[in-house]
């Protein structure tokens, strides 16, 4: 067999040396430095020569010094892209875990600049002159807004569960309703949680229905806690009953055992007030007797991720006490973002249009199908002859487990191509990498064999519209 050579010789390529000494390479060299230029020549030029080994052949453009500068450039932009990006939330779910969950308020951002860029105050007490408690920073707003004694900050819900296990039920029983026993984001169960925390779990009546009476008998000696769990990621309808939070409260007083709540998500307003679905608040929670109640800071509250404990000033001083609460805690900047979300709070009044996630949940049907009507016609001439694009009423969800059966009227542009048949399917799915592919990655949902953007999220109108002669289809047909 006679070997074919290829007619361009792995020579025709330019030592590295003469590359980083072009030009167009040399105005590389001040904005991204010497080592990572030069490592982005050697990077092209193995491609290259691995091209031509491959019997590939390179036109001259490849090898000229705009040609090399050029492939150069465009590797160092790709190694220098951050992983995370901003994108459009596009897919109906206000709270999307995968996509960040609650968006923070420009207060928010301001107040993480500020102690970022400057030393600031986080374990110091200025009046006192000596160490303090980071803890202290949000404390106090958070007893004012929801009638605590004392709160702490963990850097989410699941750590303050484990927190609270950890701390009150080590080595001892924990009581929780069956039906209580949920399974939240990634597979992380309650029972799995109480493992990890030491503590063993007495689970007591059935998956629809707990009395009093359950809980009464499963008390013991070696029972250190009752546990009550709101189950905001699924609901159970029909023949159902479980006990009111006042009388596990009751009950748990008379036993000597502390009663707590966790209750996922949180919300320090009623959101019935806005006309949306009502919550369950740590205030009401409280109230009712519970003697710690545990929630979320970026779900509906809208603040940075964190894990929020309120209650009684002699159990929280137990918790802070807790080797893990040190490895549990949250930085500045969670703290910074926190304090300047919650401060929000003060004034309920201006809360809807300050706070982007209650500004989206409440945001009108009518205003969101007058955006897709705006909208219309630029996505169908970016599309071209690939799909057509129609406005179709959907649903909304709130997301990150708050409310599942409860459901926002939206309005969404369905974008279904015009291939029939086998292809269908893989030309929506090239369809909708098209628009993942953009600069900012536009995420919608694949439902009815369309692509379907929900429009309740978006609120940067111009720079969605912008990027939509960059989209590429590619083979799409």
């Amino acid at each position: 067999m006679v070997q074919v050579q290829n007619p361009q010789p792995a020579a025709v390529l330019p030592a590295v040396d003469r590359v980083l000494n072009r030009p167009a390479v040399q105005l590389l060299l001040a904005q991204y430095g010497h080592t990572a230029v030069a490592n982005a020549v050697r990077a092209v030029l193995s491609e290259l020569r691995d091209a031509l080994r491959a019997g590939a052949s390179l036109a001259p453009l490849a090898v000229s010094d705009a040609g090399l500068a050029q492939r150069v450039r465009f590797h160092l932009d790709t190694a220098q892209a951050p992983s995370l990006r901003r994108v459009f939330n596009l897919t109906g779910t206000v709270l999307h875990t995968n996509l960040g969950r609650a968006l923070l308020p420009a207060e928010a951002l301001a107040a993480v600049q500020a102690v970022m860029l400057q030393p600031s105050n986080l374990e110091y007490d200025l009046d006192a002159g000596e160490r303090g408690d980071r803890d202290s920073h949000v404390e106090g707003l958070l007893c004012e807004l929801t009638g605590a004694e004392a709160a702490t900050v963990v850097n989410n819900n699941a750590a303050a569960v484990l927190l609270v296990l950890n701390t009150f039920a080590a080595r001892k029983e924990v009581i929780v309703s069956r039906g209580e026993l949920i399974e939240i984001g990634g597979a992380f169960r309650i029972p799995e949680i109480m493992t990890r925390a030491g503590c063993r779990l007495r689970e007591v009546g059935t998956t629809n229905r707990t009395h009093r009476a359950d809980f009464e008998q499963a008390l013991g000696e070696r029972s250190a806690m009752l546990l009550k769990v709101h189950t905001s990621n699924y609901a159970i309808q029909g023949f159902t009953a479980s006990v009111p939070e006042k009388d596990l409260a009751a009950l748990a007083r008379e036993r000597g055992v502390p009663f707590v709540v966790d209750l996922g998500s949180g919300t320090l307003v009623d959101l019935s007030r806005y006309g949306l679905p009502k919550e369950p608040t740590p205030q009401e929670t409280l109230a009712a007797g519970a003697d710690l109640v545990t929630f979320s800071g970026d779900k509906l509250l809208g603040g940075p991720q964190a894990g929020i404990i309120v209650g009684r000033v002699d159990l929280v001083k137990k918790l802070k006490r807790n080797h893990l609460k040190r490895a549990l805690r949250v930085d500045k900047m969670t703290l910074a973002a926190l304090e300047a979300v919650l401060r929000l709070y003060r004034q309920p009044e201006k809360l809807a249009e300050r706070l982007p996630t209650l500004r989206l949940l409440t945001r009108p049907a009518a205003e969101i199908e007058a955006l897709a009507r705006r909208l219309e016609p630029a996505v169908a001439g970016a599309v071209g002859e690939l799909a057509t694009v129609s406005i179709v009423s959907c649903h909304s969800q709130i997301g990150s487990g708050a409310l599942p059966v409860d459901l926002l009227p939206s309005v969404a542009l369905a974008l279904t191509p015009l291939q029939l048949g086998r292809g269908a399917g893989t030309a929506l799915k090239r369809l909708a990498a098209a628009f993942r592919e953009l600069p900012v990655p536009v995420i919608g949902t694949v439902s009815d064999g369309a692509l379907r953007f929900d429009l309740r999220c978006l609120e940067d109108e111009h720079g969605f519209a912008a990027q939509l002669p960059q989209l590429k289809f590619g083979d799409v047909k």
